[in-house]
């Protein structure tokens, strides 16, 4: 499995096992706890994925934003 599909998968699991948002360095930081740091940019693009696919939303200041044009720290969750 690629670290894309790895950290698609960790930000699914994170995600059914919490009940609110996680940061995507969470996703990263399961996928390779001494890397993660390197992991941030590969994270964040594969929370863009998930978004194409209906999955989650990304969020920033608890409001909804275009996955592409977010700048700075972000959140996923999953889809109301």
């Amino acid at each position: 499995m690629g670290v894309e599909r790895e950290l698609e998968r960790a930000i699914e699991e994170l995600l059914a096992a919490r009940s609110g948002t996680i940061c995507p360095s969470d996703a990263a930081r399961r996928v390779s706890s001494d890397g993660w740091r390197d992991l941030m940019e590969p994270a964040r693009a594969a929370a863009r994925r998930l978004v194409a696919q209906g999955k989650v939303e990304i969020t920033q200041r608890g409001e909804v934003v275009d996955p592409d044009s977010a700048r700075g720290p972000i959140r996923i969750r999953r889809v109301r």
